[in-house]
């Protein structure tokens, strides 16, 4: 009897030992995976890519990876806690963001970027013309979003004759539904198609295209971009801000601090990553500069967000305790 009982006591702790040593978190050297948001537009491709440098090179034991996907498939992985953090959120676009806050689900980190803005564009030349390029104003009273009704022969709908086209935002993106909503607000459905390109660089692309020939071009766009920080573009005019007018499209799209936040578990997750995303910050001027050299070299994102950390070396001092920011610059070193 005494035998069995230890065997029975060797076994025990032997399964003891085996728990012990395979729970989260617990074995040295062990590589802890953090999940961020990419919801396909470019600058918070641009932002993983920084983040991901600083966390794996400034830091012990992490790797960063991105979950691609619609934001709001994202958001709502997000508040499932399958995805840590959502880099480059444009919290006012998510309708449930307060409710998400209070309820806990979503924790905000900190301001990526203080002074971002979206709505309907078009190129300043379509107002004010362009003398040098010989262009002369197209819609000299083009100022708010309704005055596009009276000017629906101007943006011709190729595909659909005798009517005119607005182009609308990515499909899958949340604020599609609000630039749709103002669409038919103000009633442009009347003379103009609504058009979604498939993504933000076909859209941009048709942007450029007729901005190059000096063409009437409306609809959506933000900033920063790197068509913002590249082309002269004029947002259309709206009402004031209005919260129960917002969803309906009756009202601006106002600026907003684009967020970076992080599921209920992050902060006991990943402590020591805490205090440099509550820090880490850019600005418009910063990312469009970024985004407009990946045009102008074709690089990716990965190569730009190198050019950013060594370009703007200074930020490293801003978001880092020295001896991580001295990690961060030995391995810009080494690339």
């Amino acid at each position: 009897m005494k035998k069995i009982w230890s065997l029975v006591a060797v076994l025990l702790a032997a399964t003891l030992v085996f728990t012990g040593c395979s729970s989260s978190g617990s074995s040295e050297g062990e590589v802890v995976t953090i999940t961020v948001t990419d919801n396909a537009f470019d600058s918070q491709a641009l932002h993983n890519q920084i983040a991901k440098f600083i966390v794996e090179n400034g830091y012990d034991g992490y790797e960063l990876v991105t979950s691609t996907g619609s934001s709001t498939m994202n958001w709502q992985a997000l508040i499932q806690g399958d995805i840590d953090l959502d880099i480059d959120s444009w919290t006012d676009n998510v309708a449930t963001y307060p409710e998400d806050v209070a309820n806990g689900d979503v924790i905000p980190l900190g301001v990526l970027v203080p002074d971002s803005s979206q709505g309907f564009y078009v190129p300043r030349y379509v107002v004010e013309g362009d003398p040098e390029r010989g262009i002369e104003p197209m819609a000299p009273d083009l100022r708010h979003v309704r005055d596009l009704l009276n000017y629906p022969e101007l943006f011709p709908d190729e595909e659909q004759p005798g009517r005119a086209r607005i182009y609308g935002a990515v499909p899958g993106w949340m604020i599609d539904t609000i630039c749709y909503n103002k669409y038919l607000y103000y009633g442009l459905d009347e003379y103009y198609e609504y058009f979604r390109m498939g993504s933000e660089s076909t859209l941009f692309a048709s942007l450029v295209s007729a901005y190059n020939l000096g063409e009437p071009w409306v609809g959506y766009c933000y900033e920063p971009t790197w068509v913002s920080g590249k082309l002269d573009l004029i947002k259309l005019e709206d009402e004031p801000y209005d919260p129960e007018l917002y969803e309906q499209g009756g009202c601006e799209i106002p600026d907003q601090e684009v967020m970076i936040v992080c599921n209920k578990y992050f902060k006991e997750k990943a402590p020591d990553l805490v205090e440099f995303f509550e820090k880490y910050q850019t600005g418009s001027e910063i990312v469009s500069k970024a985004l407009a050299y990946i045009d102008e070299t074709k690089c990716t994102h990965e190569e730009a967000a190198i050019w950013v950390l060594t370009e703007y070396d200074y930020l490293l001092d801003q978001w880092l305790p020295a001896e991580r920011a001295q990690r961060v610059r030995d391995a810009l070193q080494n690339t």
